[in-house]
């Protein structure tokens, strides 16, 4: 198991959170199977163990999502296992994930977005600069929380106003960044400069020059999305990325350039935003169709 969790650190470059839940899903599976009886352990698991596994985890009722996930995890393992010569036999490919409905990504409003950033006037110190950045980054670039906390000063290029943001599986892409994004990062940039002087490494530093982490990114993005949205499904990272795409997907913006924008593996995991440009689409028709 410990090869494992290696090998999705290593050399898939797995973030810390998706490792944590990784080792708690294999760890709960290692325990329901000593509960069990069988003291063989994971590694050497039936298909009619693991779904023996499934249905228990079903008949507690969580969410199908994390029985999902968690479904995942040993679809992972057992990959690894089996690649690694210790497994004849994938028992994962009877194993069937239960149905689960397709979850509409919560976004902010674009008038509310661009009221909070058109208007609210940030402290004229560091952690106000470095807190609309934030903001500005997230939601003018769509990136995932870790794709933003990995950001270095490096992967700036101001000249051809791109940034390089590393996604999932290590693999890399440029963003473009607007006209106001450069400008707030240009402004942070200098005050990180007299703040901490030419400081390598991540470009999002705390008040006291350490790298920017997850909770204080949830908690900065919640303190100021609460100005303007009392949804707790708008108050999150994750939400500005949902605006992103949702917002200019209404704009007209090709789904393929969103696709790539996202950093999305396939173009399926990006069509969940065309639900949101339904009024566009109305709007087509009713100004192109005789009959409308």
């Amino acid at each position: 198991m410990e090869a494992f969790f290696d090998f999705l650190q290593f050399e898939r470059r797995y973030s810390p959170h998706t490792l944590l839940s990784y080792r708690t899903d294999l760890g709960q599976f290692a325990a329901y199977l000593r509960a069990e009886g069988d003291a063989a352990g994971p590694a050497h698991a039936t298909h009619h163990t693991i779904r023996g596994w499934v249905v228990a985890l079903m008949q507690q009722d969580l969410d199908p999502r994390t029985v999902n996930r968690k479904i995942a995890c040993l679809r992972s393992y057992y990959k690894f296992l089996l690649r690694s010569n210790s497994i004849a036999a994938n028992p994962m490919l009877r194993i069937k994930a239960p149905k689960m409905a397709r979850k509409l990504p919560d976004f902010v409003p674009e008038a509310a977005l661009n009221g909070l950033l058109n208007s609210f006037r940030f402290e004229d110190s560091f952690t106000g600069q470095r807190d609309q950045l934030v903001l500005e980054l997230l939601y003018g670039t769509g990136i995932r929380l870790s794709e933003l906390l990995g950001i270095e000063a490096a992967d700036l290029n101001l000249a051809s106003g791109t940034v390089r943001v590393t996604g999932k599986g290590n693999k890399q892409r440029l963003v473009p960044l607007n006209p106001t994004l450069l400008r707030v990062l240009e402004q942070y940039q200098a005050r990180r400069a007299h703040e901490f002087g030419p400081v390598p490494g991540p470009l999002l530093l705390t008040d006291k020059g350490a790298p920017l982490y997850e909770k204080h990114v949830y908690r900065t993005v919640k303190l100021y999305l609460s100005t303007v949205t009392t949804s707790a499904g708008q108050q999150h990272p994750h939400a500005l990325r949902h605006a992103f795409a949702t917002h200019l997907l209404g704009k007209g913006a090709d789904l393929n350039a969103i696709k790539e924008l996202l950093g999305h593996a396939s173009l399926a995991a990006t069509q969940v935003y065309t639900h949101m440009s339904v009024d566009r689409l109305k709007s087509v028709f009713d100004q192109a169709h005789p009959r409308a």
